[in-house]
């Protein structure tokens, strides 16, 4: 899943069945999100969403094609216009302030629009250590991998409570041998969205398995059972 990859360096990955080879196998071509767009790759920014969209800038123009579901043949070559997985006449805008980042519009992302770098011109830089953790101002909370957007759940906006919030995830417990309970299902996801007054506001995952909160900020790590307080009462 997206969420838990960064598979930015190749355009495509070559794995099982959308086309029969001349052996009787099937190949199917499993997509990076990407957008090309006058000459450039952006490749999709996982972990991090609009803040607002006062900071869109102009519209550049719209995907001509989608090439997910489209495209069997391995050796395609991408073209200026192709999205991964936008289908045609998908907007696309600038960022003010940002040249090598574009937005594109979504109805199943947080704010509206899906976030793209420019691969050859910036080294992927919303990992959790890349976040100026002092300038946080704001969290919101999501529910995940629901139907359609993501579901707000929470906002959090007093510094105290902002504080509070991030001091447990900075506690958070590395534990690389970690495995969530699944005896009743697979764990609650949600999104956690950190403001910090930048065009880009943070998105990192959290997870509940029906006895333990954790997330990935590099390595599985395990939150303090407080982060529930965050959560609305039900």
């Amino acid at each position: 899943m997206r969420r838990f990859t960064s598979l930015f360096i190749v355009l495509m990955i070559i794995m099982t069945g959308c086309r029969t080879s001349p052996f009787g196998q099937h190949i199917i071509i499993d997509w990076v999100d990407f957008v090309k767009w006058n000459g450039k790759t952006y490749d999709g920014v996982y972990s991090g969403v609009l803040a607002d969209i006062s900071y869109l800038g102009d519209k550049l123009g719209e995907v001509k094609f989608k090439v997910a579901d489209n495209v069997s043949d391995p050796e395609y070559k991408i073209r200026n216009g192709d999205a991964a997985f936008h289908e045609k006449g998908t907007e696309i805008y600038k960022i003010k302030g940002i040249p090598n980042l574009i937005a594109v519009k979504s109805a199943r992302a947080i704010n509206g629009y899906e976030l793209y770098f420019s691969r050859d011109e910036l080294v992927y830089k919303w990992q959790f250590p890349d976040m100026s953790i002092e300038k946080v101002n704001r969290i919101e909370i999501y529910q995940a991998y629901v139907p359609n957007t993501p579901k707000h759940l929470a906002e959090i906006k007093s510094p105290e409570q902002v504080s509070r919030f991030l001091e447990i995830l900075k506690n958070s417990q590395p534990s690389p041998n970690f495995q969530p309970n699944t005896e009743k299902g697979d764990p609650d996801y949600y999104h956690m969205v950190l403001y910090t007054g930048d065009p880009v506001a943070y998105m990192y995952d959290m997870h509940f398995d029906g006895e333990t909160y954790f997330w990935y900020p590099s390595e599985p790590s395990i939150l303090s059972n407080d982060i529930q307080d965050f959560f609305p009462s039900n």
